[in-house]
């Protein structure tokens, strides 16, 4: 199980550990140009597990619909529940922000991100092909949304 897991804001200075992460998870990770921008017009988070940042994530509301642009726990500290606590740290900041409804993009490959949503309350309502570059082409996202009830 995880140990003392503690949220912040993101800022400029986490930035170096956030892209460490990025690029230990994913095979196309965010640049530090996209981190950039998401400081100026996101709402974005770092994760601490006893004093280490091990995740971030990344959300956008606007008037009452949010996105969830990026959830990331670095793979040596994934399977323990973290993912699951930051989804649900950032569905809390969210409705703070008075969003109604969530709506995501996750690869279709990404079995493990899929069953974390589902369990959360996401279902699929659409694809999108071809929305992700991938390892010798491009892969599909599959759409999700969830209502937010506190």
């Amino acid at each position: 199980m995880s140990g003392v897991v503690s949220f912040r804001p993101m800022n400029m200075a986490d930035l170096t550990r956030v892209l460490e992460i990025e690029q230990a998870a994913f095979s196309h990770p965010w640049t530090r140009g996209i981190f950039e921008d998401g400081l100026r017009s996101y709402d974005c988070w770092v994760m601490f597990e006893d004093g280490v940042q091990v995740g971030h994530g990344v959300i956008q509301v606007i008037i009452d619909e949010a996105h969830l642009l990026n959830i990331t726990v670095h793979p040596q500290r994934q399977g323990k529940g973290l993912g699951q606590q930051l989804l649900e740290h950032l569905m809390r900041r969210a409705m703070t922000l008075k969003a109604g409804e969530c709506f995501l993009e996750v690869r279709a490959s990404n079995q493990s991100a899929y069953r974390l949503y589902e369990r959360y309350g996401f279902n699929e309502i659409g694809k999108r092909r071809d929305y992700y570059p991938a390892p010798g082409g491009r892969e599909d996202a599959l759409v999700m949304a969830c209502t937010l009830i506190d």
